[in-house]
């Protein structure tokens, strides 16, 4: 009979690889509990990695966008080789051109109950430390039976609600001074540049423009952003710019491709859904303190300061830097989408 981890065993080198690669399988443990880990594994492409301890190895799914957090949607899963036991621990670096080659961490691990096993369908209830819930899993055909799907079957945690598919940005009202009651104000420096929306789940980026048009494609240089993140789940409102050497700073036009435009990035300037939760009517202020909270500077992308309550000082360092203005957006105001509002004001450096 053949062992359960004979392809495991096939694909890698234990001489090149930091993974566990014992000589034979575990020996199915007594009672207690089902054990499940997933793992992130950043390789060729980012996916999250479900095992689940079955008979002495660990059962394994591939799942690109990590598993569905509500049960209105299907994911891809594809089953890939039994893992050996020792891989409930394991995270580190797999040297690239081996197997798998990448970043392996730790998502999440805790014990499951397996309500049905069957070789073309699993269901399973997980209760882990950040993933908790009924899933199924099911084969589709196809590829040796390696195309399967996941769902969630249970209702998400209390008060969650699904990543909007369409939030229109909110626009400023143009004004000739800053408000008199500067205190009851936050402001932020105005840029000249593309307005655009990102839609950020399971790793994965989808941007779109003020007029609803999907521009991921045109700005492919961003799709690290979508990784940098993983696995939170966020809704984005930002602006597209280039920084020249000079620091003069202009609308980033689209570019297809993975090409970086010299300067290039996305500037950050409000939070719109945040992990299941909508952010819209939130205060402004408390949107920024969140936003803030996730760090979101990179390479192409940053989280610019804001300054609450000193307009002149904001729009002091506009003109320092050459920039058309300031926005000032009250404190207290939520988040309009598609609407002008004059809780929302641009105010120009001249």
């Amino acid at each position: 009979m053949a062992d359960r981890l004979d392809e495991y065993r096939r694909k890698r080198d234990a001489a090149r690889t930091p993974e566990p690669v014992p000589e034979r399988t575990a020996r199915r443990r007594g009672r207690g509990a089902d054990r499940f880990v997933i793992q992130q594994h950043h390789a060729r492409s980012l996916h999250w990695d479900l095992r689940l301890e079955r008979d002495g190895v660990l059962a394994s799914w591939a799942v690109p966008r990590g598993l569905p957090r509500d049960s209105g949607r299907n994911h891809l899963a594809v089953h890939t080789e039994d893992h050996p036991m020792e891989y409930l621990d394991f995270a580190g670096e797999i040297p690239a051109g081996e197997y798998g080659g990448g970043t392996m961490r730790i998502h999440d691990r805790g014990t499951y109950r397996a309500e049905k096993w069957r070789d073309d369908e699993v269901i399973v209830v997980l209760d882990g430390e950040r993933t908790s819930g009924r899933y199924v899993l099911f084969a589709t055909g196809g590829r040796d039976g390696r195309d399967w799907m996941v769902r969630r079957t249970d209702p998400p945690p209390e008060g969650w609600t699904s990543m909007p598919e369409l939030v229109r940005p909110m626009h400023t009202t143009p004004a000739a001074r800053l408000p008199r009651d500067q205190d009851n104000w936050g402001y932020e420096l105005r840029w000249d540049g593309f307005r655009a929306v990102a839609y950020v789940s399971g790793g994965r980026l989808r941007l779109l423009s003020a007029a609803d048009e999907d521009v991921t494609g045109s700005y492919g240089w961003l799709r690290d952003l979508a990784e940098t993140l993983a696995p939170t789940e966020a809704v984005l409102d930002g602006v597209l710019v280039r920084i020249d050497g000079g620091g003069r700073v202009r609308p980033a036009s689209p570019r297809a491709g993975g090409r970086v435009p010299a300067g290039a990035q996305y500037l950050l300037v409000d939070l719109l859904w945040l992990e299941g939760v909508s952010c819209v009517d939130l205060p402004y202020a408390q949107r920024r303190e969140l936003l803030d909270g996730l760090a979101l500077n990179g390479p192409h992308w940053q989280t610019p300061p804001w300054f609450p309550g000193t307009g002149a000082e904001a729009l002091r360092t506009g003109r320092e830097q050459g920039l058309p203005g300031v926005v000032a957006k009250r404190l207290d105001s939520g988040y309009e989408p598609g609407r002008r509002s004059r809780r929302w004001l641009s105010i120009d450096a001249s």
